[in-house]
């Protein structure tokens, strides 16, 4: 077999991992260019929702993950000034509908190493760190990348195909001229770990925390060495620095604003920020160039579906590409893999994350109490509490998805 006989990812994080390592299974020599120099480390994804945790477990890494990560049946939503549970959702009223009925917290940056791991033990798998993609060329049976290294080396590589899993700043997606259109949130998004128990004060293990200016996402996370560590995510304002809202003590002061019934000082071990955007790509394929994750679509982390929609991406490309490849389909197998989840990125996950978005940062009282009204209705009523959990559980949206020709 020719060198070049062989699938090109850009992108060595989560969906670009998932991707090659679904493709290397069934035998399809891959190589996964990242640009950085180790593996990332990246925090923001935390969530796996139970069609994730199916297709990973698909993949044979399904207990793996579950020795790493935190099951979480429960959810709930509160209103930050009344100090109280709106709605509480519990996701065990879907286990008929799959084996996972919950979500799974495990920090992505945990699920990278998993992936190397397995992907080191096939002998058609291959890992280069330090190689940044920054031009793509492609005719009708080929595509050529050019990568740098962070020293200016340059390197060459061809394949048949090209998949760009490279962020949401993706280099693929911009060397193919392709359009990025959506938005960005005024503000940024604030990201802490502190080391407490917040179950003593009756926070669910994923909270989200309404409220018109002080909203926020609280979660517990796995931590290694057994403590108790929450996520708490935050809106920051766009016209101070990093700088400003990084200091230890503007961070303490929002803290206990948004978890009033604790006392400070919080356990800080992590802090950062970052720009939040709802974004979707024009097109998800050009010829031999495919689009996954970030690189194709982002979106408000408020539900967790940002790297949940990246990795099921990524099993529906691969399930796809693998088709192609031995023959079974020719090419326009692809163009359905653009339609199903785009279908799904902007019928679903567009739409449910802004909505999402604006519940719990709603400023009209009327509006907010009404929002408050249908919550608690939904959750009180079994078929409709879990038909709401289908959705916000990603099934509907996979299954929908599905549909599509």
């Amino acid at each position: 077999m020719r060198s070049e006989d062989r699938v090109i990812i850009a992108g060595g994080g989560p969906v670009g991992l998932v991707t090659a390592l679904a493709l290397a299974q069934r035998a399809i020599p891959v190589v996964v260019l990242e640009a950085e120099a180790e593996p990332l480390k990246d925090q923001r994804g935390v969530a796996f929702h139970p069609p994730t945790l199916e297709m990973l477990a698909t993949l044979g890494i399904g207990d793996d993950l579950h020795a790493l990560g935190l099951v979480v049946p429960v959810w709930q939503i509160r209103d930050r000034a009344e100090d109280a549970v709106i709605a509480a959702f519990d996701l065990g009223i879907l286990a008929d509908e799959t084996p996972y009925p919950y979500r799974l917290h495990l920090g992505q940056h945990l699920l990278v190493p998993v992936l190397l791991d397995r992907l080191r033990l096939l002998p058609h798998a291959e890992i280069r760190f330090d190689c940044r993609v920054h031009a793509v060329v492609q005719d009708e049976q080929r595509v050529r990348v050019l990568a740098r290294s962070a020293d200016g080396a340059e390197t060459a590589l061809g394949g048949r195909w090209l998949i760009g899993a490279d962020g949401a700043h993706s280099a693929v997606r911009k060397a193919c001229g392709i359009a990025f259109g959506g938005f960005t949130w005024p503000e940024r998004f604030l990201v802490t770990n502190i080391a407490m128990d917040l179950e003593r004060l009756g926070y669910a293990r994923t909270n989200y925390v309404a409220d018109p200016e002080r909203w926020a996402v609280v979660l517990k996370l796995s931590d290694a060495d057994g403590k108790s560590l929450w996520r708490v995510t935050y809106g920051v304002d766009p016209s101070l620095p990093d700088t400003a809202v990084l200091l230890e003590e503007e961070v303490q002061h929002r803290l206990a604003e948004i978890i009033p019934g604790a006392f400070g000082p919080f356990p800080l071990r992590y802090a950062g920020s970052y720009g939040v955007h709802q974004r979707v790509a024009e097109k998800f394929r050009i010829g031999r160039v495919l689009l996954a994750g970030d690189a194709a679509h982002i979106n408000n982390p408020v539900g967790g579906f940002g790297l949940n929609s990246g990795i099921h991406d990524a099993m529906n490309l691969a399930a796809k590409l693998a088709r192609v490849w031995d023959g079974v389909d020719d090419c326009a197998l692809l163009d359905q893999y653009v339609r199903q989840r785009r279908h799904a990125n902007v019928a679903y996950v567009q739409a449910s994350s802004i909505r999402n978005k604006r519940v719990i940062e709603e400023r009209d009282p009327i509006s907010r109490r009404a929002a408050y009204a249908e919550l608690r209705s939904i959750a009180g009523d079994p078929a409709l509490a879990k038909a709401y959990l289908l959705n916000t559980s990603m099934i509907a949206s996979v299954r929908d998805a599905a549909t599509v020709s």
